[in-house]
């Protein structure tokens, strides 16, 4: 099961983010722990600037903008 965080402040952009991997990992049969992560300084943290921010099983893969689909397809 992969560990993937999303990381920003609740934003439109950040939830439909967080949708987009659910409904990917949901079409793959994957099962995956989703986490969003508000915190600013838990986002700094992760040397995140832009979001939203990926990160998958400790490993930032994504930051700045919604990831298309293929992209997300890719992680999981």
């Amino acid at each position: 099961m992969k560990n993937i965080k999303v990381l920003g402040t609740g934003c439109r952009n950040c939830e439909t983010t967080a949708k987009l991997i659910t409904d990917v990992a949901a079409a793959k049969g994957a099962a995956i722990e989703l986490e969003k992560v508000t915190d600013m300084a838990a986002i700094l943290g992760y040397g995140v600037m832009s979001t939203p921010g990926v990160v998958i099983d400790g490993k930032v893969v994504h930051a700045g903008g919604v990831p298309d689909r293929k992209k997300i397809e890719s992680w999981i």
